[in-house]
């Protein structure tokens, strides 16, 4: 009982900077690894042609949307988790993990079935080239329906980073990046006596990659994990009431995030008007972004069951602390991504064989949309209050108003009004000004709901 306690207690007494720093390293530093292998996962099939980044490109929404109902769907988990140690309610703890592993399963049929029957007509929306249609369809149909890696691995790591154990969530993520990018020159080249599959080759390279990972963030929950507890029959039970919980913040969080499956396939569409060599420099950035994103979102994903918990144990000032230190470093990171775009927008581009075409588009792309960054950086860590206090629903207002309201229609009008393809980038400017705009609104309106009426703690 007292290890259960020490552990309890972790996230209600430690430090709090150093606490962040602690949760949230390794889930950055996971989180760089998976930028890396969705880059090198491009940079490998870039060398089969343009034909085969534009596939990529053009199957990328409806991954998204897998990640999406995985992710919004641990958060969810994560929060009702998190809440329920703050307020040392073990009972809901365990219901919130085993249902997080019953919603897994039932979200992976969906996809399962998606990729069976609406692989090819998806991609074949977005292009007429038989080749991206063939690329496309192939690669889209694997990593829907092998998903169950995807389901699980996010479910097990969000298990993970709800009780502290944030060290064994990026040891899994790390395995599973690393096995996809040792499998990609293999898989798709035909190394080491494999067969060449190409574009197929890297589909199953991302699908084996995550079956690892589940598996290995599993044996830690069973393992190491003291804070929850698996049953076949908890897992099986019928519990409306944990799932309308899990889903009353995951729901918000699904579709805030399913926003971006829909933008980028009508950017996608969008942007075809052009030429596909502008879908394939969109696909390009949105790889190339990850690799600052990402470790903004793997930082959020550490400070949230902080706010969680110290929200469920009436612990305003360290609630405080921990915003302050989120948003600081948030900004600094998108700072340094910034600069980067704008400085050596050429060679990024070069590590995914640009020719000189894809590089007069590119090069400009990249400068302008980077502009944004720092605002995107507030309005993401700012963004960790909803989620952490089960105020989704005001990040699904922002994410509408940003990429729906504000960025389609914007990037619609430039390209029918200018027919130039280097303006449309600055509707991503507009986009993110209005979501700081919102986002700062509505982080005042929950911080005085919640917040403030707890009143000031000693640490």
């Amino acid at each position: 009982m007292s290890e259960m306690i020490v552990k309890e207690n972790k996230m209600g007494v430690r430090p709090v900077k150093r606490l962040i720093i602690s949760m949230s390293l390794p889930m950055m530093i996971s989180m760089l690894v998976q930028a890396l292998y969705n880059i090198v996962d491009s940079v490998f099939v870039s060398r089969m042609g343009e034909s085969a980044l534009t596939a990529v490109t053009v199957a990328f929404p409806m991954q998204s949307l897998m990640i999406a109902v995985s992710s919004g769907t641990g958060v969810g988990i994560n929060a009702m988790l998190s809440t329920s140690l703050g307020a040392k309610d073990f009972e809901k703890t365990d219901a919130a993990a085993n249902k997080g592993v019953f919603l897994a399963f039932c979200s992976y049929i969906a996809f399962l079935l998606l990729g069976l029957f609406a692989a090819e007509p998806f991609i074949a929306t977005q292009s007429q080239t038989p080749e991206v249609i063939a690329y496309g369809t192939s690669y889209l149909k694997i990593v829907t329906i092998l998903s169950v890696g995807l389901f699980f691995q996010m479910t097990f790591e969000r298990l993970l980073q709800s009780t502290g154990l944030t060290f064994y969530s990026m040891i899994t993520q790390t395995v599973g990046a690393v096995i996809n990018i040792i499998l990609d020159p293999i898989m798709i080249f035909g190394l080491l006596g494999v067969p060449a599959m190409g574009v197929a080759g890297a589909a199953y390279a991302t699908v084996i990659g995550q079956s690892a990972a589940a598996i290995l963030a599993l044996l830690f929950n069973l393992k190491v994990n003291r804070e929850i507890h698996f049953s076949l029959d908890r897992i099986l039970k019928s519990d409306a009431t944990t799932i309308g919980r899990i889903y009353a913040v995951g729901i918000p969080s699904i579709l805030m995030m399913s926003i971006m499956s829909v933008m980028s396939f009508f950017m996608n569409k969008i942007l075809k008007g052009f030429s596909e060599t502008a879908v394939a420099v969109y696909g390009v950035y949105f790889r190339l972004q990850s690799f600052f994103f990402m470790p903004v979102f793997g930082m959020n994903n550490g400070i949230i069951p902080v706010l969680a918990y110290n929200y469920g144990a009436k612990k305003r000032e360290r609630i405080d602390e921990a915003l302050r230190f989120g948003v600081v470093l948030a900004v600094c990171i998108m700072t340094v991504g910034t600069i980067i775009f704008e400085v050596f927008p050429d060679r990024l581009l070069d590590i995914f064989n640009a020719d000189d075409n894809m590089r007069s588009i590119g090069v400009t792309a990249l400068r302008i949309i980077a502009i944004h960054y720092p605002f995107a950086a507030v309005a993401i860590s700012l963004g960790t209050v909803f989620q952490a206090f089960s105020k989704s629903i005001y990040s699904l207002i922002i994410s509408v108003c940003r990429q729906l309201l504000i960025l389609l229609p914007v990037a619609w009008a430039i390209a029918y009004f200018t027919g130039d393809v280097n303006k449309v980038w600055f509707s991503f400017l507009a986009a993110e000004g209005m979501s700081c705009v919102l986002s700062v609104i509505f982080f005042r309106i929950v911080y005085a709901q919640t917040v403030e009426p707890i009143g000031k703690k000693t640490r």
